[in-house]
């Protein structure tokens, strides 16, 4: 008997992964309030995202090397919501960096105060995703972190809009809002209060503190259906796994693109979006655009995590619809609370088919999805660069719909059939994180007007999504030759000798 989700653990839970996104996305409204207050070059200013996405991998590294020393896993020791409650305490220092940084307007302790809060969100997404597994039945464990994943995008689609009016304050009226940098400190230290309260709350909650990942290895380790048990040698080591090793760029280049994207686009609309009377596009007015983006993800997200629930299969194909826009609405309404003008964002609906057509072509293969929506993105980034103006910042952003679902595929795809090895692999993946960080850096750099310039330097999210293209038919081509089919099959499982 499938084991039922449970659903009150899993609440308290799902609210790191709101703190994730609400960080990951205000940094792209920082991006651009430094840039030009503190004139920075374009890759300068794409430091901010680097130090907290390198963070990821920093405290991967630090995470693996104090489990080598002190002969164990910590999280089988400390305990995994232990390890959640000492991240969030973690990230609360990272955030009082914050308040120095806004009064002295120093570049260097913003980033140094990104990067702490990034390696408390290091350990707690170590801790965070194996329990959102193991919360319910194991075949259903994708679609709780689509959920959950869906919860992190309303954290970024609140994140920008919500700094973006504590820095310039207000953003209805005629006049132009002057960025304040020392109001920064005001969301995060407020922020970082909050992670102490949710880290007392995960302390004495009901949530796991010690799970067995062992008990199900065959359904976590090849999420798909085999007809009849194969048998796959195990080998020495993940690293031994062309799918993962394969897998690993591909989270590095699809984290790479997803952040660089968002985070460049900012400077896009500076340079190549004016206003009615023909000057520059005002970086307050720019925070809609950025929420947008990542609310794009969210509506993939939403879409995906209907799987989780127990209802029928007609219900499920009927939500798969109503999803992508009930997230959608969510948008608008976050932006028109704000006094932000949404009429011209309604458009945006149309763009959202393109996403259902793509899950509806993929009938439920990650290979096949991954394939689809790599193309889609190739695709909107394309446009982007071939066009200009509002024609460019809405291919630009729809971006962020086309990404919504790559992690889950990509994971999927690399952690299938490596057996014992999958908690290995899985911690491997995760170090690729810093992708985010390095490829916005390398995209910043190449926008500078020596190189490609703003516009053409989105060819690095091209390159991008062309590995991924690549990944999606190269994996499929090496599960299938270990016997991992993931069409027309009607059970799972794998026997490792």
């Amino acid at each position: 008997m499938a084991q039922e989700t449970k659903w009150p653990q899993f609440s308290v839970l799902i609210s790191v992964f709101f703190f994730w996104g609400f960080v990951a996305a205000s940094n792209d409204i920082l991006i651009p309030v430094f840039k030009e207050k503190l004139h920075l070059e374009q890759w300068q200013s794409q430091m901010i995202s680097f130090a907290f996405y390198v963070a990821y991998t920093v405290g991967s590294i630090i995470y693996f090397l104090i489990s080598k020393a002190s002969g164990g896993d910590i999280l089988n020791r400390l305990g995994y919501k232990n390890g959640i409650s000492l991240g969030l305490i973690i990230s609360a220092l990272g955030t009082l960096l914050f308040y120095p940084a806004a009064e002295a307007e120093s570049f260097l302790l913003m980033i140094s105060g990104l990067f702490i809060v990034g390696l408390g969100f290091s350990l707690q997404q170590t801790a965070a995703n194996p329990l959102a597994i193991v919360m319910g039945d194991m075949q259903t464990g994708s679609q709780r972190l689509s959920m959950a994943g869906g919860i992190n995008n309303l954290g970024t689609t609140l994140g920008p809009i919500l700094v973006s009016l504590t820095i310039f304050g207000a953003v209805t009226g005629s006049a132009e809002k002057v960025a304040d940098i020392s109001a920064v400190k005001i969301p995060y230290l407020v922020l970082g209060a909050v992670f102490i309260l949710v880290a007392i709350i995960f302390r004495f909650s009901s949530v796991p503190n010690k799970i067995n990942l062992e008990q199900d290895t065959s359904k976590v380790a090849t999420p798909t259906d085999i007809t009849e048990p194969i048998a796959v040698p195990t080998k020495r080591s993940a690293l031994n796994y062309t799918q993962l090793l394969l897998g690993m760029i591909g989270i590095f280049v699809y984290v790479g693109v997803e952040v660089a994207t968002a985070s460049n686009l900012p400077e896009f609309m500076k340079q190549h979006v004016h206003t009615a009377d023909g000057k520059p596009f005002p970086t307050e007015k720019i925070a809609p655009f950025i929420s947008l983006y990542w609310a794009s993800l969210m509506m993939g997200r939403w879409t995906t995590s209907v799987g989780a629930f127990d209802i029928s299969s007609k219900a499920k194909s009927i939500l798969r619809f109503i999803m992508p826009y009930l997230a959608f609405g969510v948008f608008l309404l976050i932006n028109r609370i704000a006094g932000h003008d949404t009429s011209p964002f309604y458009l945006y609906a149309f763009i959202i088919i393109a996403l259902i057509l793509g899950d509806l072509l993929s009938r439920g293969n990650p290979a096949r999805l991954l394939l689809i929506l790599s193309l889609l993105g190739i695709t909107s980034l394309s446009i982007g660069i071939l066009a200009d103006g509002m024609v460019s910042v809405y291919a630009f952003t729809s971006v962020g719909l086309f990404c919504s679902t790559l992690w889950p595929c990509i994971f999927t795809l690399a952690i299938a059939g490596l057996g014992s090895h999958t908690n290995e692999g899985a911690s491997f993946l995760i170090m690729m994180i810093m992708g985010g960080g390095i490829i916005s850096l390398l995209q910043g750099f190449l926008a500078g007007d020596a190189f490609l310039g703003i516009q053409m330097s989105f060819l690095v999210g091209v390159a991008c999504f062309a590995y991924l293209a690549f990944y999606a038919i190269k994996a499929k081509a090496i599960l299938k030759a270990q016997g991992i089919d993931y069409d027309g099959q009607t059970d799972s499982n794998i026997v490792k000798h």
